[in-house]
Order: C-alpha cells, then sequence, then structure tokens
C-alpha cells in the first residue's frame, strides 16, 4: 500500500498566481512525523479545449526547514539587492489585496516554529 495516502494533512494554504497556484501543506505521517509538501499546479489548455493540471512537487522534511529557509531568503535577498531596479522592488513591496482563502493565518493562530521542539509536543 503506497503510504502517502495514510498521511494526515495538518495545515494547508494556497497562493493564487495567474496560471500557477502553488500549495504549502503540513503533514503528519502515522508515526507523528513531519515535513512539508509545496505543489505548483500549472494550468493548461489543451489543443482540443480541453484543461489539464501540470503538478510538481517538493517535499520538505522538518530537519531541512531551516536550511531551506535560510537559502530562499539568501536568493531573494540576491534577486532584490543585485538585480531588480528600485522601481522593481517597490512594487515588490507594495502591499497587496489578498482572496480570503489565499491569506495565511495570522500569527497568534499559528504556533511559532521551534527547531528545538520534541515531535511529542505538537
Amino acid at each position: 500500500m503506497d503510504d502517502r495516502h495514510d498521511q494526515e494533512e495538518i495545515y494547508s494554504q494556497r497562493i493564487k498566481a495567474g496560471k500557477r497556484t502553488y500549495f504549502f501543506d503540513v503533514k503528519a505521517t502515522r508515526g507523528q512525523d513531519y515535513y512539508l509538501t509545496i505543489t505548483e499546479s500549472k494550468r493548461r489548455q489543451n489543443g482540443d479545449d480541453s484543461v489539464s493540471y501540470e503538478k510538481h512537487k517538493i517535499f520538505l522534511y522538518k530537519e531541512d526547514f531551516l536550511k531551506f529557509v535560510d537559502a530562499l531568503q539568501d536568493a531573494v535577498d540576491y534577486v532584490r539587492e543585485e538585480l531588480l531596479s528600485p522601481e522593481e522592488v517597490a512594487e515588490l513591496d507594495r502591499p497587496r489585496d489578498y482572496d480570503d482563502r489565499d491569506q495565511p493565518r495570522r500569527e497568534f493562530e499559528r504556533p511559532a516554529f521551534d527547531p528545538n521542539r520534541s515531535d511529542d509536543s505538537f
């Protein structure tokens, strides 16, 4: 049996971006080991006028969370500081209106990430 069907989804957030949608899903294995899946789903118009979705998925395990976040922040900082014009940075920094379903939960509704927390305290 494929173990992926037995995994419990704990948290999910969807980000719509044009023809792409990104999903951030926190899941737990039967042994209560936590991980994140990041899925990019792209809408494709087929030649017969039907629609299909192309999906790419990354599995990120809890022991790699901080390394991943640090590397992502470094890459974003590099693009902002070295590659974008001041106008492009200002556009990135402008407030956005989000559909309610796409808003992340407010901080007080979500426990802070603690890399030193033991698995049984979740």
